[in-house]
């Protein structure tokens, strides 16, 4: 199937626009960047066959500064990411709450483009790292682009923008060394999470499952500052928003993660463009959570503290449209690398609280993006320009597009009738919401602010036993790998105002001296705040099939057949490329080798078994395989001609293997363990 071609995606208004920005080189004679045929591409001008290079070869020099200015500075956050084209669709009108044009009405499409990312990581790194993930989604409305910015958590690390560097500088590798890379498991981090402790709650976060996530489709996401609903009556409603994967929020395990990262460091990536080509476009519905202005000072937690979740349990998310990925970027940098988003785009009906990080990225994001992308201009890039027309009196700046023909480049004149002009709030300009202000100039920090444990307990009595487990799995891994005793038991004593078992026992393991003192006397507990009650599917699940020549083919073809239906992708696994040939004929086409793919790499295997040339490597390849996917808890289903691969033992209860032979309904149940994805009693 290729890719991005029009049977295959409904075009939308971006699109169109794009369409006068894509260029297909292939079949054209080669030019200049003026349009000069080229004779010559391999070799520079010389002064005889071996003699020296000539100054006026101009098409080397404009080849060879073309390419050492081809990179531009790399993000200093969320340099590793990747995302696609799509659009949301309203499902009811909001207009009770707010004018923004593309939530007045059920059925309103509006196109977009997202961009997922790591924050920790180079642009070289791996997407699996344990990280906090961030989603930025530019919505091309009919009143201007209004970009929303999440991250895969309900709390951030600082409560005030003052912090983000520091937290930043501390996270990111170690400035002696430049190391470790995409990862917080070095000492800075943790002396200053353990120095800061408002920065414990989302460390958590990061310790646990959330951390770890198995796909970018499979990825909540988060406004964590609160923004302000305004409505035509000037009415204004506190809101964050959350964005809830259809396909549910899923994870990997620490190990799968850690060996992912140097199997395929664009596993994430990957697993996204592939999804859009196969036609399992990726969806998430919108959840807004509102709180009225009245209400401001209800809850015992302060609702403009970004460290401090909404509890959907007592603020329910309230879901208003959907938003589907539908078509992939045709060119990394020119759509994902030089895609600026920034809070401050808005559109009138959204507004901003005094939520003191969102005041602090205000400032940050436009400053960065022009030093990144080294013009004021780059709201005209494609990738970046609104669908309505923009008119202004900003001129000139490297890499201005625009030709502006006007006499004036002011405002107020009279030599243009005083145009472009202004437009009042009730024709649709933008005006902000009037928030009463008051008091001294002040870097004072609200009462509720200096809560820091009362939420991270919450958090952790919301988990399941497994979660647990995994949580500290991952805090005696990170902590573990400080070198300064004293910062491992700074981190410890800070823990166990959390949890005292999960701190003693993340002290045992990571050897100082157990904690004194308890944890906050909190029972409170959130089913919204695990991934046990998530949804889970089967489709668009990666499965291998391992299988060698002489295999059953009426079976296969059946169990095939059968995950297919319910849109499982397969993975025809063998010892070499080429075809293998079941009993009755039935001829395969193999996609990847033992040595190509990995266990790693899949939600679930198929043990097909069947012959080969080394039948020793074969079935050792088998068995590596089985090993791999059983301690991981995944799902495995095994052919009448495999079972000779895998017997219950007094040390195996093979929970979630599921077995052909003798079983009419193997498919189906096959598909139904492939959709539990994991099998937590298995032993």
């Amino acid at each position: 199937m290729s890719e991005n071609t029009s049977s295959n995606h409904n075009k939308n208004r971006k699109q169109q626009q794009l369409d006068e920005f894509r260029v297909r080189n292939a079949g054209k004679p080669m030019t200049s960047n003026v349009s000069r045929k080229i004779s010559d591409d391999e070799r520079i001008l010389t002064a005889g066959k071996r003699g020296p290079g000539l100054m006026e070869d101009v098409h080397f020099f404009e080849k060879i500064t073309s390419f050492v200015r081809e990179e531009i500075p790399e993000r200093k956050v969320h340099a590793r990411g990747y995302g696609a084209h799509g659009e949301f669709e309203c499902y009811k009108s909001m207009k009770q709450f707010t004018k923004a044009g593309f939530l007045q009405e059920a059925g309103k499409k509006t196109p977009l483009f997202v961009r997922f990312s790591t924050v920790q990581g180079s642009k070289g790194s791996k997407d699996t790292a344990r990280d906090l993930r961030c989603l930025g989604i530019k919505f091309y409305t009919d009143e201007g682009n209004y970009d929303m910015t999440l991250i895969s958590f309900p709390v951030l690390i600082n409560q005030d923008a003052m912090k983000f560097l520091d937290v930043i500088h501390a996270y990111q590798p170690e400035p002696r060394t430049g190391m470790p890379q995409a990862s917080g498991a070095h000492d800075t981090f943790w002396d200053y999470v353990a120095n800061n402790p408002e920065a414990l709650h989302m460390t958590l976060w990061v310790m646990s499952d959330w951390g770890l996530i198995r796909s970018y489709r499979m990825m909540p996401s988060f406004s964590v500052n609160t923004y302000l609903f305004v409505n035509e009556e000037g009415v204004a409603t506190f809101v964050r928003f959350i964005w809830k994967p259809v396909l549910g929020s899923h994870s990997l395990l620490m190990d799968e993660a850690q060996k992912i990262g140097g199997i395929d460091p664009d596993f994430h990536r990957r697993d996204l463009r592939e999804a859009i080509n196969m036609g399992a476009y990726p969806e998430y519905e919108l959840g807004v959570q509102m709180i009225p202005m009245e209400d401001e000072h209800k809850y015992d937690f302060d609702i403009l503290d970004s460290t401090k979740f909404w509890p959907e349990e007592l603020i329910p998310a309230e879901i208003i449209g959907k938003m589907t990925l539908n078509r992939n970027v045709d060119n990394e940098f020119a759509e994902l690398e030089q895609a600026a988003f920034n809070p401050g785009n808005i559109v009138p009906g959204i507004d901003f609280s005094n939520d003191p990080v969102l005041q602090g990225r205000l400032l940050a994001y436009r400053s960065a993006q022009y030093h990144r992308l080294g013009s004021k201009n780059y709201d005209q890039l494609p990738i970046n320009r609104p669908l309505c027309p923009f008119h202004n009196n900003q001129r000139k700046g490297y890499m201005q597009y625009r030709i502006d023909v006007d006499e004036t480049s002011y405002h107020r004149n009279s030599l243009t009738n005083n145009t472009p002009y202004t437009t009042p709030p009730e024709e649709g300009g933008y005006k902000h919401y009037p928030t009463k202000v008051e008091g001294h100039v002040t870097r004072e920090v609200p009462e509720k602010f200096y809560d820091y444990f009362t939420q991270p307990r919450i958090f952790w009595n919301s988990l399941t036993p497994i979660e647990k487990q995994h949580m500290i799995e991952a805090l005696s891994y990170q902590i573990g790998s400080c070198k300064s005793e004293s910062v491992r038991q700074q981190n410890v004593d800070l823990l166990v105002n959390v949890d005292k078992e999960m701190a003693t026992i993340v002290a045992d393991n990571i050897g100082v001296n157990r904690p004194t003192g308890d944890h906050v006397p909190v029972s409170t507990s959130y089913p919204s705040l695990s991934q046990a009650s998530t949804p889970k599917y089967a489709y668009s699940l990666k499965v291998g099939v391992l299988v060698g020549d002489g295999f059953n083919g009426s079976e296969v073809t059946n169990t095939l057949n059968t995950l297919k239906k319910y849109g499982v992708f397969v993975v025809i696994v063998g010892a070499t490329l080429g075809t293998v040939t079941g009993d009755d004929g039935t001829k395969l086409k193999v996609d990847e080798t033992f040595l190509t793919t990995s266990p790693y790499l899949l939600d679930s295997i198929y043990v097909v078994g069947g012959s080969a040339k080394n039948m020793e490597r074969f079935n050792s390849d088998i068995m590596n395989y089985i090993n791999v996917a059983y301690k991981h808890y995944k799902p495995i289903g095994v052919g009448s001609n495999g079972q000779s691969h895998i017997h219950a033992t007094d040390r195996n209860n093979l929970a979630g293997v599921v077995f052909a032979k003798d079983n009419p309904n193997f498919g189906e149940d096959f598909v139904a363990a492939i959709g539990q994805m994991r099998f937590w009693d298995r032993k």
